[in-house]
């Protein structure tokens, strides 16, 4: 008994590291952005599309970076989403990994 109530703890504790593995992508994307509005119109209606993390407008540069979890989007669905907004957007930098981010399971 006290076997397997050790092992059900165990599977309590290990489980959550394979779970919350992410894999943060970095994409910048060029846009033609004329005001502060059109970096609001973007934050706004971006920020709610699955897996993506954070935005950044620059609007000098006319760049939009985007970080995202590449297990739940990917950049040609970012791409259609700002097209949906009637923003297109073209990638202007390759997606590189951010991090790696695995969470370590905690002691109880």
């Amino acid at each position: 008994m006290t076997v397997m109530v050790f092992v059900l703890c165990s599977l309590f504790y290990v489980q959550p590291a394979y779970a919350a593995q992410v894999d943060k992508q970095v994409v910048v994307l060029s846009c033609d952005l004329h005001c502060q509005g059109c970096c609001d119109k973007i934050m706004k209606n971006i920020a709610f599309e699955k897996g993506v993390k954070d935005i950044v407008c620059n609007l000098e540069e006319k760049t939009v970076t985007v970080t995202y979890d590449a297990n739940k989007t990917n950049v040609p669905t970012l791409l259609k989403a700002f097209d949906k907004i009637g923003k297109p957007a073209k990638v202007k930098r390759e997606p590189v990994e951010k991090q790696n981010f695995k969470l370590q399971p905690q002691k109880l």
